[in-house]
């Protein structure tokens, strides 16, 4: 992981890049269509979005502004929940890519498992794999258990399992997980929202490498083998938080912060979330 287009290899042999910009809560329009282009003209080459954020025309329109090649980037959208089911998903789908304006996707996820409804959902899902709809499938906010519930009638295995992940939520027994049956993890809200900026072990990390706290997490992240997807609006932010490739953090600092974990989530737990 030496620069911003690194990529690591999922199950499938499919590429897809360890650093992304992730877009929850961005202003669809010119705000979304802004930041993804600011994004891709710094060398980011991964976006996600999903159908929930509303903001997929911006996202899309941004990615038609950058004027790369289309190969060359990785999109991924999600099936929010009052979707699900199977017909409902492959609909859904339709509509996401119709509002990117793509020909396809390169990452299609279940965003939360939905009680009832998941298996269904994922059963659309192979079906789009299978018709090359999209490169790769997997799911977003499974705990151990529901993976292995989806797996065990699944044909294919989620490729990818996009959960909260931080410093305060290291998920080390779904992390373990997924490593084990080759299912690449990847972190939403890697910073904590924010809540992670006054952390002293970290600004002291941080002054050692002369790096921001975020910067420290976001390298954190990805020596955990770990794809992160920061979000941000702003043109400097955007660009500050990818530059985490020009150093290393030691073991004895990786150890440090890992000792930081408090089982704290910023978000909802996948167990008890309102499914509506």
């Amino acid at each position: 992981m030496k620069q911003l287009d690194d990529t690591t290899t999922l199950s499938n042999g499919v590429k897809m890049p360890w650093f992304g910009l992730g877009v929850y809560k961005v202003e669809d329009g010119r705000t979304a269509t802004d930041a993804v282009r600011t994004a891709i003209s710094y060398g980011y080459r991964s976006i996600d979005t999903a159908s929930f954020y509303q903001n997929e025309i911006g996202v899309g329109e941004g990615i038609r502004q950058a004027g790369i090649p289309r190969e060359k980037l990785f999109v991924t959208s999600k099936v929010w929940n009052d979707q699900q089911g199977y017909e409902k998903t492959l609909q859904a789908f339709s509509d996401s890519l119709e509002k990117l304006g793509l020909d396809y996707l390169d990452l299609y996820l279940i965003h939360w498992p939905v009680k009832g409804r998941y298996k269904d959902t994922w059963r659309a899902l192979e079906k789009l794999y299978r018709d090359k709809k999209v490169r790769a499938i997997g799911v977003s906010n499974f705990h151990v258990h529901h993976l292995e519930n989806l797996m065990a009638g699944a044909e294919v295995k989620p490729m990818v399992n996009q959960v909260e992940y931080h410093p305060h939520l290291t998920q080390q027994p779904l992390k373990s997980f997924c490593e084990r049956q080759n299912i690449q993890l990847e972190a939403w809200s890697p910073l904590k929202r924010g809540q992670l900026f006054e952390n002293q072990v970290l600004a002291e990390i941080g002054e050692k490498y002369q790096k921001t706290i975020a910067q420290v997490i976001l390298r954190w992240d990805l020596q955990n083998h770990v794809v992160t997807i920061p979000k941000s609006i702003h043109a400097d932010r955007i660009r500050e938080n990818a530059d985490v490739f020009d150093f290393s953090l030691s073991d004895e600092d990786m150890r440090a912060i890992d000792a930081l974990n408090r089982n704290d989530r910023s978000g909802t737990n996948p167990d008890s979330y309102d499914e509506k």
